[in-house]
Formats: C-alpha cells, structure tokens, sequence
C-alpha cells in the first residue's frame, strides 16, 4: 500500500511538472508578440513625426523648392540716365534702335530659321548662332542677334515672319554720344559687364548682360547712371520654357548728371589744342631746327573759386560710340595702338609731364615764406650758376637761352624765367637745411598738390611725384635699371627748384596749384559733377566743394607772386609778352608762366598756365603740347585764345534741364 501511495504522489507530481511546463510554452509566444507590437507601434510614431515635421513645420522650405523648379525670375535693366553740361546740353543720351532677336527654343525645333535670318540680316549662320548662345542673355527670352537694324530690314522680317518663326523686331535702347568725339576721355563709355566685375559688391544682383560705365564719368558715376533694374517671373514648363509671367516688377530710370563744363567752351579748347599740335607739326622750331612732333596734348580750365572744371580737352581722342553694342577688333586696335599715341588715355588727369619753370611757383613760394629771400633780394645773374668746391660731377648750370640778364628781383626773375636766380635759390635751400629743413621746396610743392592726387571724380588719375632724396631711392627700388643713380646731390637739389629732375605732374595738378595761388590759397578739390538729378529735373544731390589744403600766402607774398607772373605776359622781358601782343590785358589783366621741359627726346615739353583777370581770378587755364617746343611758342598760344574766348563768353550759371527742355 505504501507504495502504492507513492506512485500516485510521483505520477501527480510529473503531472504537474508537465503543466507547468506547458504554461510556460504558452506564454514565450505572447511576449514575442509584445515586442513586435512595441517596435512597430515606435516605428510608425517616426514615420508620423517625420510626416508632421516635414508637412507641417517644413512647409514653407519645400514649397520654395517646388517653386524653384517651375519659377525663373529675369532682370529687367533700367534704362540708363543722361549726362548734361551746365547749361542743359545733351552729352550722352538713349538713342531707340530696332533690334531683331530670335527665341533660343525656335531655333531647336527649327534649326533651318538660323540661314533664312542671316541671309536678311548679310550675318553668316555662325555670327547668328554666336550671337544666340551669349551666355550674357537669359535662356527665358529671345536674344537679340542684331541691333540698330534699318527700316528696309525690318520690313523684310515682317513680309517673312512665316519664315521666320521666333524672330522678332522690338525697340530698344542704346547708348548715344552726340557730340562724337568731344570730352571722349571725360565722358567715358559702356560695355558688357566683366565676370571680374560681377563679383565686386556694387554690382550684386546684376545680370550678366548688364551694360555698366568702364571709363569716365559713365564709370565713376555708374551708380547713379544705372537707376534699378526690374524683374520679370515665369512659370516654366518641364522642358524649362515660360509659360506665363506671373509678375512684373519695372525698372527704375537713372538719375541724370549735369557737368560744370561749358559745351561752348570744351568744344573751343579742343579746336585750339588740335589747330596748334598740326600748326607745331607743320613749323620749325627756332631753338632745335626741327619739327615738333606734338604727338599729344591736353587743356584744362578751371573756376578757381570753387574747383569747377569748365573744359577739358585731351588730344588724340576718339569716338565713345564705337563701343555701344561691342566694340570691333579693328577699331580696338586703332585707339590702343601705340603708333596712334594713345587716344584713350586723358592726358588732363593721367599723363605725366616734367613741369619745367611752372614748377617755380613752389620755389618761389617756398623761398618767401621762409625767409630765404624778400621780395626785394636781388641775385646777379651771370648767365651761370657754379656749384662751390667741392663738387664733383656737373657743377655749372646755366639759363636754358644762354643769356645773362643781371641783376633782378624775383619779380623779375619769374617773369623773364631766369634759371640762375631759381638756382641759386635751391643751393641755399640746400646749404642751410639744417636752418629751412631738408625738404622745404617739396613741401610747398605738396601743399599746392604737385605730386598729389588732386581727388577729381574721374578714374585712372596719376598721382605724379617731386624730386628728393626720398624719391630718388625709391625709384631706384622699384626700377634699379631705369634709376641707377639714387644719391641726392646739391646739382639734384638745383634742378628741382626750377622744375627738371624726377619730377614729373599733371595739368590738372598745374591748372589746381595755379588756381590756388589765384584764388588766396584754398586749393579746391577739382568738380567733374555739379549736380544729379532726376528726369523731371529734381536736383536729388548737389555736388558740394571741397577743398583738399590751404596754402599760407600772406599778402606780401602772395602780390609778390602775381606781380611775377602778370610780368612774364605784361613786360617786354616776359617770356609771353610776344604771343600776349594785342590781347586787351588793360581790361582783362592775365598773370601766367610759360615752361619748357626737357625730356628724353630731342623736342622738349611745352607748358603755359594763366589766370585772370588777376583783380578778381575767374579762370585758369593750363594747356600741355608733348614735344611741342618751348613753352611760349608751343603752348601760350592755346592760352590765349582760351581767354579771349572767356573774355566774350563767361560761362553762366549752371542749370538742371528737364525732361521737355
């Protein structure tokens, strides 16, 4: 029995070991369940998240990427405003051109209309495919193959527009100069924006066939000028092609520039510097025996009561309207080549010039001012000037004429031009520096702007220098070759006080210290721009003076000057008196100097500046003629007519012009 009782224990006790084995059996599926419900239910929490985010908080990116696949927007540029002188006369204008363009997605589907328009249009089918893949041209809208086509073209092109599918004639503007070549340098031109230039940051957001100033005022003011492109947006098809215009936005015209020059004037300057460079070419110099080649010359003008430039004149010049629309390869070569003297440079404000005796007004000055002479000193004059020994090298310098003229003041000295009193001058200045400073003629030279930038709102302005120590090694740095000999001796210091050596200027820079001493010694920033304006004639911004330095001229010193100049056109030992015969001086007295700088050629530079009428300055005129001979037979001349034309035609006030004048 008790085994019996046993079994049953053991059977019940396997019997529940096997349901409890069961029970587990039964629950690993449910926890296997469990887990994968868990990771699915995080999964699709992800998926619902990623959904939120991306329709609800991203909305607006995605829909600009949408957007951005279907919208193209073009710039629309503004038509460009216009250039005026001081009495409304058109300088630079818009001219309306017809221009025939053709639709870059015609031409795809129907290759054949590029033949059938280059035929009209006496273009071969390459120079129109040229002309239609400018990459300067958006894809969005038919690119113009030629522009300023005639009457007869455009008739031709409308009798074939079955023919001619995607081509169309439309009206346009260009750039237009009617004064041809006059105030070419000043004005300046246009030209397809440069990939260079698209990276600057005044010219962000500009198209890549933007037209832009390279030159002049069209340069210098290009801002102004441009005014605010527009915008066109398209929607565009899956083959990237417009649809519709979804919006315009228009361009806002440019603002109008109104010049300080004289039209009247320029155009007289620029008759009298050509009339006497062909005159020179055309004579024999007394002095050299040849004839001047007088490849080049310039003239400048100036109010010297406010820096206001009436008239500017560079010789050779050139039409700017060869560079509307492109310009070609021949007439590119033609204005850069060297044998045509460079007409694109503007002598008035780049070309450089050894000054000669004009320079002496910076001695003059220097040597009153200080103390070194009065107005009453008197040097004897030999006809030579010998350096004391020691000295080595050259130590004698005599005046350019070989003449002695004795005894004289420096009334005198400035009007007959005398280089031994100018001499004697800078061997004092030199021997008693450690009394006057090392440099006190480069100093005066510096305040009235000789080796300065005179701050003229033109581009490509040369700074110049004056000679000295410091220049002399500094050149030599930069070019050991061209300046072997960087030493400063008393010889060095001699021929800078009368303008020779390594010092070279401007005529704007002539015209500016000249005007300085006329005017009591406010040396004026010189204005190319008076006012800007809009269309309507609203003066938006009158362009204030400025002034750069003051030079100190006491009244003693500053008659003193005057009195020299007035006598080198007044008295019959003046170095103009010949070429000043018969101009009425009693009424419109005129106080100039002439100089004469030697270059590297056998013809030297001529040089002539005036100012008048010396009571109360209202003009200087400054004129330059490259191998032009000596000053008062190569350059007074121009002078002279300059101040007789302004004797009988004073510029008048200057005026905004309006749409309808």
């Amino acid at each position: 029995m008790a085994v019996k009782y046993k079994k049953r224990t053991f059977k019940k006790l396997i019997v529940r070991t096997i349901d409890s084995r069961k029970d587990v059996k039964f629950n690993r599926p449910t926890l296997r369940l469990t887990v994968l419900f868990l990771l699915v239910l995080i999964l699709f929490s992800v998926i619902l998240t990623r959904l939120w985010f991306v329709q609800i908080l991203n909305t607006k990116q995605y829909d600009k990427a949408v957007n951005a696949d279907t919208i193209r927007t073009v710039t629309v540029p503004a038509v460009r405003g216009l250039i005026y002188d001081r009495n409304g006369n058109l300088l630079v204008g818009n001219k309306v051109v017809q221009e025939v363009t053709l639709s870059r997605q015609v031409e795809k589907t129907d290759p054949q209309v590029v033949g059938r328009l280059a035929a009209i249009l006496s273009m071969t089918p390459q120079e129109v495919l040229t002309a239609l893949n400018n990459v300067n041209y958006s894809i969005y809208q038919p690119v113009p193959i030629k522009t300023d086509i005639s009457v007869q073209t455009a008739a031709l092109i409308e009798q074939d527009h079955l023919m001619l599918p995607g081509v169309k004639v439309q009206l346009s503007t260009e750039r237009y100069y009617p004064q041809g070549d006059l105030l070419a340098q000043v004005l300046g031109y246009v030209g397809n924006i440069t990939p260079a230039e698209l990276k600057e940051p005044q010219y962000k957001g500009f198209s890549s066939n933007a037209q832009v100033g390279q030159a002049g005022v069209e340069l210098t003011y290009d801002k102004q000028l441009q005014g605010t492109p527009g915008q066109i947006v398209y929607e565009v098809n899956s083959l990237n092609q417009p649809v519709k215009i979804l919006s315009e936005k228009p361009a806002i015209p440019g603002k109008d520039i109104v010049l300080p020059i004289d039209l009247s004037l320029q155009q007289q300057a620029e008759q009298d510097l050509y009339n006497q460079i062909i005159a020179l070419r055309n004579s024999v110099d007394p002095t050299t025996g040849i004839h001047p080649p007088a490849p080049g010359g310039a003239v400048v003008i100036l109010d010297p009561n406010n820096g206001h430039v009436l008239a500017m004149a560079s010789y050779p010049t050139y039409n700017p309207s060869m560079w509307v629309g492109g310009i070609s390869q021949a007439n590119y070569q033609a204005i850069t080549s060297s044998a045509n003297h460079e007409p694109l440079l503007n002598r008035a404000i780049s070309g450089l010039y050894t000054p000669g005796s004009t320079f002496k007004l910076a001695t003059a000055t220097a040597a009153l001012n200080t103390g070194l002479i009065t107005p009453y000193t008197t040097i004897d004059d030999t006809g030579i000037f010998t350096i004391p020994q020691p000295c080595s090298g050259k130590c004698s310098f005599h005046n350019a004429g070989y003449e002695a003229l004795g005894y004289l003041s420096l009334t005198k000295a400035i009007g007959a031009s005398d280089d031994v009193f100018f001499y004697t001058l800078g061997y004092d200045f030199w021997v008693n520096r450690n009394k006057y400073g090392p440099t006190p003629i480069q100093n005066y030279a510096a305040q009235y702007g000789f080796g300065q930038l005179t701050g003229i709102n033109l581009p490509y302005e040369s700074k110049g220098r004056v000679d000295s120590p410091q220049t002399r090694l500094q050149l030599h740095n930069l070019a050991p070759s061209a300046f072997p000999h960087y030493h400063w001796y008393v010889g060095d210091n001699l021929e800078m006080a009368f303008g020779q050596g390594e010092t070279v200027i401007t005529p704007i820079q002539l015209a500016d210290a000249y005007a300085t001493l006329a005017n009591g010694g406010t040396r004026y920033v010189p204005q190319i721009v008076a006012d800007i304006a809009t269309a309507n004639g609203k003066q938006v911004q009158a362009v204030p003076n400025k002034v750069a330095a003051t030079v100190s001229l006491p009244a003693t010193t500053r008659s003193t000057l005057i009195q020299g100049f007035t006598n080198a056109i007044a008295q019959p030992y003046g170095t103009a008196y010949g070429i000043f015969q018969g101009f009425p001086l009693s009424s419109f007295p005129l106080a100039g100097k002439t100089g004469t700088a030697s270059t590297n050629h056998i013809e030297p530079d001529a040089l002539f500046v005036a100012f008048g009428p010396t009571n109360s300055p209202k003009y200087v005129v400054a004129a330059v003629v490259e191998q032009g001979g000596y000053g008062d037979l190569g350059a007074a001349p121009i002078v002279r007519n300059l101040m007789q034309y302004l004797m009988n035609n004073s510029p008048q006030p200057i005026s905004i012009p309006t749409a309808n004048s």
